[in-house]
């Protein structure tokens, strides 16, 4: 591993600025690390916001906004792995129907989007009880 950031936050996407400003500096501060990203850079952060977006939308739902989501970005010398562990109940988003073109659902898209966006997005349950989110973007 080349380089890590942790960031513990409440469960309130009236910060999702701030982590996304957070999710800026750690790649700015690594830039040349993360120089293969190139174009790819918007489309890893958009994955990013979906994620911590639907920690706090869907997985925190019912729990208090104090309830902390933790994230960690990780570099290595050929991808880029985000994790973001949220504490609601399990879920299995491989559930979830992928949506057909030209036609409306709810719900879904953030998953759909996800898979587009990265090399590999999985959503397991952890021993502490926990769901991560990982996320990753490999190097071409």
């Amino acid at each position: 591993m080349l380089q890590k950031g942790n960031l513990t936050v409440k469960s309130d996407l009236t910060i999702l600025n701030q982590v996304l400003q957070w999710f800026d500096r750690f790649c700015f501060q690594n830039k040349s690390k993360l120089a293969w990203l190139g174009k790819e850079y918007d489309g890893i952060k958009l994955a990013f916001d979906e994620g911590f977006t639907n920690a706090v939308r869907h997985a925190h739902k019912n729990l208090p906004p104090e309830t902390p989501i933790d994230i960690e970005l990780s570099i290595w010398e050929d991808r880029l792995e985000i994790r973001i562990w949220d504490k609601g109940k399990p879920f299995n988003p491989d559930t979830l129907p992928e949506p057909e073109p030209g036609k409306l659902q709810e719900g879904g898209y953030g998953w759909f989007l996800m898979r587009r966006l990265t090399d590999r997005v999985s959503y397991e349950r952890c021993a502490d009880s926990r769901n991560c989110l990982i996320l990753i973007k490999q190097k071409d």
